[in-house]
């Protein structure tokens, strides 16, 4: 019997269909690919996050240009071109006023894809559950939990604490 190699596992993946996951045609907006300083502040202002924030992310964006990849391993693989993805991707915003109705089908599809109806969701209750969509979340249980915890530390240590 040949020898299992590293070269028959890579074309294996390359046309093997991926088994574990699935695709949602959800209307998103996206970003354009590539990564620079205009695209980190949109990013930012897409999460509605503090000045503090977006000076960090551009601090660390620049200081990640600077870096240079380590090359100690005895590892052969295909640079990523981290200039051919696109870094930001949400599903567009629903009007809150809407019914369930109205929700978009390929949304309550991947609900459903995931084993989580969405009569299930509306009972959960002492249960915590995000579901993220690309890398927004798109429902959130224990919202007011959450926050009321929020408010509950800001009033301990003072809302400059950089949490919010």
């Amino acid at each position: 019997m040949a020898k299992y190699t590293e070269d028959d596992l890579k074309v294996e993946l390359e046309n093997k269909e991926y088994e574990y996951g699935f695709y949602t045609n959800i209307e998103s907006e996206t970003f354009p690919v590539g990564l620079n300083e205009d695209i980190v502040r949109a990013i930012s202002q897409k999460k509605e996050e503090p000045q503090w924030m977006t000076d960090w992310r551009i601090e660390s964006f620049r200081a990640w240009k600077e870096m240079v990849e380590p090359n100690w391993a005895n590892v052969h693989y295909e640079k990523p071109d981290f200039q051919a993805i696109s870094y930001y991707s949400a599903p567009k915003k629903v009007d809150p006023n809407k019914t369930l109705d109205d929700v978009d089908p390929e949304l309550l599809e991947m609900y459903k894809k995931l084993g989580i109806s969405v009569d299930e969701q509306k009972k959960m209750n002492n249960v915590a559950m995000d579901i993220v969509v690309d890398s927004v979340s798109v429902a959130t249980t224990f919202k007011k939990n959450i926050s009321r915890k929020r408010d509950y530390f800001h009033e301990y240590f003072g809302s400059d604490s950089g949490i919010s």
